[in-house]
């Protein structure tokens, strides 16, 4: 080997810095390990999802107090969903580039949860343009949506249905995506500790189309009652009108 390899092979191995991450190939640039522990990573997160959710149910009790129970909680999962969505999920999408040396509050946050999915590390195509939508079009929806429950307007139901389908159908790219890789090409992504894959990955993602999933299907009940509303008006006015005729 000359020198110019040897100086080469020599600058690679510098340069692939050691992470946890799975598969213990992959390089990420710029790694920095984590400052903030577990417990204070998802303390926080927590505390700020209980911040939003009772900012939240103060301000619908003040708008309308007297919607139902299931309302102001639909109300409450969509301001949620819609804050994650726009900030948490398009905080990465606008730094994916960079995201193995971010060492913020959601920088870190993302590094934890790559723990049970190392694509967000690596600019991964399918990561990086689902969570953009998600972010940037379902997060500002989401937010929409939750007004337009809250005023009781009647496009609520569609548009809680776009928003439901849009969630439901990223969810199963990405696991599908994911179980493609490990299954066809070997890749895993995840780390082998079982807390990763289920916490994380698995139950994380698994709420997005539980709670979207009653959401839709509520939209569709609701549809269809109010055509069926309709079309009983309809063939009600129709038959008053022959009737009147006949006299």
């Amino acid at each position: 080997m000359d020198a110019a390899s040897s100086f080469a092979a020599n600058l690679t191995k510098v340069a692939k810095i050691p992470h946890p991450f799975y598969p213990k190939e992959i390089e990420i640039l710029g790694y920095l390990a984590n400052d903030w522990s577990v417990p204070e990573l998802l303390g926080y997160f927590a505390a700020g999802w209980a911040v939003i959710l009772v900012v939240t149910e103060l301000s619908v009790r003040r708008h309308n107090p007297n919607l139902p129970a299931w309302e102001k909680a639909a109300i409450q999962w969509f301001v949620l969903s819609g804050t994650i969505h726009l900030f948490f999920e398009g905080y990465f999408s606008l730094n994916h580039a960079r995201m193995g040396g971010m060492q913020d509050f959601f920088g870190q946050l993302w590094k934890e949860y790559a723990m049970s999915d190392s694509r967000y590390l690596t600019s991964d195509p399918f990561v990086l343009c689902m969570e953009t939508v998600t972010a940037f079009l379902w997060g500002p929806l989401s937010f929409i949506v939750a007004w337009l429950i809250t005023v009781q307007h009647p496009l609520r139901y569609p548009l809680q249905a776009l928003v439901s389908i849009g969630q439901i159908y990223g969810d199963i790219l990405y696991y599908a995506t994911s179980m493609f890789d490990h299954y066809h090409k070997g890749l895993t992504y995840c780390r082998p500790e079982a807390y990763y894959f289920w916490c994380y990955y698995f139950f994380m993602n698994f709420i997005w189309i539980v709670i979207p999933g009653a959401l839709l299907y509520s939209s569709v009940v609701n549809t269809a009652a109010a055509f069926k509303a309709v079309d009983k008006m309809s063939k009600t006015l129709k038959a008053n009108g022959q009737a009147k005729k006949s006299i």
